[in-house]
């Protein structure tokens, strides 16, 4: 038994590294786009990326797989990702001067610092990112 009582902290450290290995780093956040929480995020002035997309576009669906890869680095843990539904909510997104699906537009407060506009390129993607603070 002392033998056992000896090791317990060794073997609740190793416990605490291992469910710290496991947990997903906290990144962005992400919500549906709401115009009220976008002026508070703007307020706030920090990284705002507005996501315009439809669950049938591809090009959508391949920037989305970008961006969750790019955000689960803890950089972006600031950073608010507002997913705006290009079929339910076509007034949000042509108030923002959208044309079309797969359209991502980066914020650093109220400012627009960029758009990546039907393009998958992860380089661009990340330097929009980049562009909002985060």
């Amino acid at each position: 038994m002392q033998f056992a009582h000896k090791f317990k902290p060794i073997l609740s450290l190793t416990l605490l590294v291992a469910a710290a290995a496991v947990s997903p780093a906290q990144a962005a956040t992400e919500m549906p786009y709401n115009t009220a929480a976008v002026a508070a995020a703007q307020a706030k002035g920090g990284p705002i990326l507005i996501d315009v997309g439809a669950w049938w576009c591809p090009v959508c669906a391949s920037q989305h797989s970008t961006i969750k890869r790019l955000v689960a680095d803890k950089r972006y843990d600031k950073l608010h990702i507002f997913k705006l539904n290009y079929d339910t909510q076509k007034t949000e997104w042509q108030s923002l001067g959208v044309h079309r699906q797969a359209t991502l537009i980066g914020y650093k407060g109220k400012r627009e610092v960029g758009r990546v506009e039907f393009q998958t390129d992860a380089n661009l993607i990340e330097k929009l990112l980049i562009s909002t603070g985060s």
